[in-house]
């Protein structure tokens, strides 16, 4: 297994320098690497205590069953444990007799996805970074940094990571890429069907005069009207057509795992209840879990081990959400950073059988996730690792409209890509879209949507 080579490297590495950091693909079992490393730290009588931060308390969660289940004892903090496992947010209420352990004691301390943590000095840090300089840098024995998506869009190094000079590139101690992962079994190979439209209609309306508009397709939609990318999530022709594509493969999908499951990011929680009810209208099991609703960790929980088919989410179920049987999913947020794009893919990568070797992720053909789908297949290449801002080709404002051009042919990197054209029934409602003056625009599309498979390995 990737995580026993990992072991030994970090083992070897750690006879010198203190910090280590691996990068490997969402979904591989991250978590599992630092439980097992720090078993075998313990083992050797190197360190006395482990302490784990992580970005959220569902992965913090995640981070104590798995520890305890690896080293037989507690993660929880309290009487007789063998360490603790705290949010990143966390490390503001932390007293000094808790940062005192570090000092008192050989502290072993894991950073889950380190890229949430910026900087390598206090004028360039965001205040997670921040803490990790002054708190730990210099107090732990060893500390490990782990993230699935090593990079930050602000352009703002990585707390406890090394750059390449005069490149800048980050330098990863281990890398487990996804092409790796699912050649080893540990990771389903991904399936991305991009939804595309040839003869979307836009009608504008000022006053008592009408004019209308045609576009082959989602992206010179985008890039020549008034209409946004937000816009076309919230319509609800679109919602449906993309629910049924979903719907359909989560289907066949069930026939070899009958308790597959499937995750729609919505954009926020108006658009995660309008999801559910085209899911419900549907015949669909589903629920909503955001963080307005009461109780949303043992909502994740109680799905995790139902055979409820979807569940719909806003910013709950994504990097680090542990859900094996998640197997289809729809993004279907407002979000374009291929860091958020490869943490909601990483949710259906985790295979939990033999019988599960594929993901399915559906979105529309928007360019820049177009670009993120491509990307994919590259597996993070060097000079990629980075990944700065100005390299993204839409506004860094949600109000504003998406300028850019139709996206071009597929990368001859892809395994295989397989086009369908056709007929997918006529739709009958028209959506309005209100600007924020005078005309009024009203967006409808006819039968003819296009579906891309891009399949990778």
């Amino acid at each position: 297994m990737w995580q026993q080579r990992c072991i030994k490297v970090a083992l070897h590495h750690f006879a010198t320098t203190p910090h280590f950091l691996c990068q490997a693909t969402p979904g591989a079992g991250k978590t599992r690497l630092a439980a097992e490393l720090a078993r075998c730290l313990f083992e050797k009588n190197q360190i006395d205590l482990v302490l784990c931060f992580a970005p959220s308390c569902q992965v913090v969660e995640g981070f104590r069953q798995t520890f305890s289940e690896v080293l037989g004892k507690r993660l929880d903090g309290l009487v007789g444990a063998v360490g603790g496992a705290y949010t990143y947010q966390a490390m503001d209420y932390r007293d000094e007799s808790f940062w005192q352990l570090l000092n008192d004691f050989r502290v072993f301390v894991v950073f889950d996805e380190i890229h949430h943590c910026a900087g390598h000095d206090p004028l360039l840090s965001n205040a997670w970074g921040q803490k990790i300089l002054q708190r730990v840098q210099d107090r732990a024995v060893y500390t490990l940094a782990l993230s699935g998506t090593p990079w930050r869009s602000d352009d703002l190094p990585i707390a406890l990571a090394r750059y390449s000079s005069p490149e800048g590139e980050l330098i990863c101690d281990f890398r487990y890429g996804l092409r790796e992962s699912v050649n080893d079994n540990v990771c389903r190979s991904p399936r991305i069907v991009l939804l595309d439209h040839q003869e979307v209609k836009l009608t504008e309306e000022i006053r008592d005069e009408s004019t209308a508009r045609l576009f082959p397709s989602i992206a010179a939609l985008l890039g020549d009207s008034p209409i946004t990318y937000e816009d076309l999530l919230r319509h609800d022709d679109v919602v449906h057509q993309i629910l049924g594509l979903a719907c359909e493969r989560l289907d066949e999908v069930r026939q070899q795992k009958p308790d597959a499951a499937g995750l729609v990011v919505a954009t926020d929680i108006e658009h995660a209840h309008q999801v559910a009810l085209s899911l419900e209208a549907r015949g669909e099991a589903c629920h909503v879990v955001t963080n307005r609703t009461p109780g949303a960790q043992q909502v994740i929980n109680f799905f995790r081990h139902s055979d409820c088919r979807w569940i719909v989410a806003v910013g709950m179920v994504s990097e680090g959400t542990d859900i094996p049987r998640l197997q289809v999913c729809c993004y279907l947020s407002r979000i374009r950073t291929e860091l958020h794009y490869r943490q909601v893919l990483g949710r259906v990568l985790r295979r939990s059988g033999a019988e599960d070797e594929n993901a399915w992720l559906f979105m529309l053909a928007e360019p820049v996730l177009r670009r993120f789908a491509e990307r994919v297949a590259q597996d993070l290449p060097n000079d990629n690792l980075v990944f700065k801002k100005e390299e993204m080709t839409f506004v860094n404002n949600e109000d504003a409209n998406w300028v850019g051009g139709e996206g071009g042919h597929l990368s001859g990197v892809l395994d295989g890509v397989v086009a369908a054209f056709g007929e997918c029934g006529e739709l009958s409602k028209d959506k309005e879209f209100y600007s924020s003056v005078e005309p009024v625009y009203h967006l409808s599309f006819s039968g003819k949507y296009r579906e891309e498979l891009l399949r990778f390995l």
